[in-house]
C-alpha cells in the first residue's frame, strides 16, 4: 500500500470523525432551545436527549458481525447516510416522540461511524505513533463538538435551516468514502456469530477492563460539566455570562494538551501518562471545590482539568489497542463506545444528585473522586500476558 493512499485513508477518516462530532455538538443545544422556547419541561427535554446514547447503546452488540463480513467502507457508508437521513428529516414533523426516534437514529449512524472509523485507525496505525494518531482522532472529534453549537444561532433564521446545513456537511464528508478501498479487520480462531461476539467481549474484558475507565471518566465529566454546571454555577450566584465563559474551558484545555499528551505517552509509555493526568485532574477538581465561587478561579481550574484529563479518551484508546491482539480489536472498539455512553448516562445524574444532596451543593468534589478511583483502578493494573499480545510490555 502507497504512502499517498495511507495518508489519504487516514485524513478521511480523521475528517468523518470530526463532522460526526460537529453534528452531535450541534443536536445538544439545537433541540434543547427548540424544546425550551415549545414550552417543554427541562425533564422531557433531558429524556429526549437520551434517544442519541440508547441508541448507541441498541446497536452495539450488532456491529462486530456485519464489519467481520462486509468490511470497514459499507459500515461507514451506512452509518454516515443514517445521519444525513435523518437530518433531513428532523424538519418534516415537529414531535416529541418523532424527533426522539430520529435521535435514536443519529446515535445508530454516529455510533457506527466511530466504531468502524476507530477500529480502522487502530488496526493500521503502528504502536510508535499510535498516541499521536488517536490523538489527532480525538483532537478532530473534539473540534467538531466545540464547533457544532454555532449553527444553532441558526435557528433565529428558520429552524429548518441548521439541520440542512448538518446534512449538507454530512454529506460533503461522506463522499470522501468513496476515495477509500475496502478492508477487513484481522480474523481470529472464534466464529463470526454473535455467540462468538460475547465470547471476544469476555476476553477484551479480561485483557483490558482497565482501559474502559480513562473513557467512562471522560464521558461522566464531559456529560456532567454540560448538564450540571450551569445549575451548579448559577445556584453559587455566578451569572450566565460568566457560566458562557467557563463552560468552555474544560474543551479548550483539552485542545491545548491533547496532542503533546498522545506523542509523550508514545515515548514515556501510556500507563505512566494516565497516571500522570488522572493525577493532575483528579487534585484540580478538588481544589477548584475549594474555590467555586470565584468565577477566575473556576475559570483556571477547570482550564487546567482539560489540560490534564481532556485526553483520557484518546489515551484510553490507545492503551486498549496496546493490551489487546489486533483480532480483538473490534470487539474492544464496541466496549469502549458503550462505557463512554454508560459515563455520559451516569455524569448527570450522579452530579445532579450531588448538586441537590452534598453540602453546597459540591458535584466538582465528586468528579475529582472519581477520577481518584480511576487512578487506583489503572495503578493497580497488571497486564496478563499471552504470547498474542505483541507488543504490549513496551507500552507500559
Amino acid at each position: 500500500m502507497n504512502t499517498q493512499y495511507e495518508k489519504i485513508r487516514f485524513w478521511s477518516l480523521i475528517v468523518l470523525v470530526g463532522v460526526s462530532g460537529f453534528s452531535q455538538g450541534m443536536l445538544l443545544p439545537l433541540i434543547a432551545i427548540i424544546f425550551e422556547q415549545d414550552g417543554v419541561s427541562s425533564a422531557m427535554n433531558g429524556l429526549n436527549a437520551t434517544g442519541l446514547y440508547l441508541g448507541i447503546l441498541l446497536i452495539s452488540p450488532f456491529m462486530e458481525i456485519p464489519l467481520r463480513k462486509y468490511g470497514y467502507k459499507p459500515l461507514i457508508m451506512f452509518g454516515g447516510l443514517t445521519v444525513i437521513c435523518a437530518f433531513l428529516l428532523f424538519p418534516l414533523l415537529d414531535s416529541f416522540w418523532f424527533w426522539f426516534i430520529l435521535r435514536m437514529l443519529i446515535g445508530i449512524g454516529d455510533h457506527t461511524l466511530h466504531f468502524t472509523t476507530q477500529t480502522w485507525i487502530t488496526a493500521f496505525t503502528p504502536m510508535q505513533t499510535r498516541g499521536r494518531n488517536l490523538a489527532v482522532y480525538g483532537l478532530s472529534f473534539s473540534l467538531g463538538f466545540a464547533a457544532g453549537p454555532l449553527l444553532a444561532n441558526l435557528i433565529e433564521i428558520n429552524r429548518a435551516l441548521p439541520f440542512m446545513i448538518a446534512s449538507v456537511i454530512s454529506l460533503l464528508a461522506w463522499l470522501t468514502v468513496f476515495l477509500l478501498r475496502n478492508e477487513h479487520p484481522e480474523q481470529d480462531t472464534e466464529s463470526a456469530n454473535f455467540l462468538g461476539t460475547l465470547r471476544r467481549f469476555k476476553k477484551v474484558a479480561k485483557y483490558a477492563w482497565v482501559a474502559f475507565l480513562p473513557p467512562f471518566g471522560y464521558g461522566f465529566l464531559e456529560a456532567s460539566l454540560n448538564g450540571n454546571f450551569p445549575v451548579y454555577a448559577l445556584r453559587m450566584d455566578l451569572d450566565i455570562q460568566q457560566v458562557s465563559l467557563i463552560l468552555p474551558a474544560f474543551a479548550i484545555g483539552s485542545l491545548v494538551s491533547q496532542i503533546p499528551l498522545g506523542i509523550l505517552s508514545d515515548t514515556w509509555g501510556r500507563k505512566r501518562v494516565l497516571l500522570m493526568i488522572l493525577i493532575g485532574g483528579s487534585a484540580t477538581f478538588i481544589t477548584a471545590g475549594f474555590i467555586e465561587q470565584t468565577a477566575i478561579g473556576l475559570f483556571a481550574a477547570i482550564f487546567i482539568a482539560g489540560m490534564f484529563v481532556g485526553s483520557t479518551f484518546s489515551l484510553g484508546m490507545s492503551y486498549m489497542t496496546d493490551l489487546l491482539p489486533v483480532q480483538l480489536l473490534p470487539a474492544g472498539n464496541i466496549i469502549f463506545g458503550v462505557v463512554f455512553s454508560l459515563g455520559s448516562i451516569a455524569g448527570p445524574f450522579f452530579g445532579g444528585l450531588a448538586i441537590q444532596f452534598m453540602p453546597g451543593g459540591n458535584f466538582l468534589l465528586i468528579l475529582g473522586l472519581m477520577l481518584a478511583l480511576i487512578l487506583i483502578a489503572v495503578s493497580l493494573f497488571k497486564p496478563k500476558n499471552e504470547p498474542e499480545k505483541k507488543g504490549m510490555q513496551t507500552s507500559l
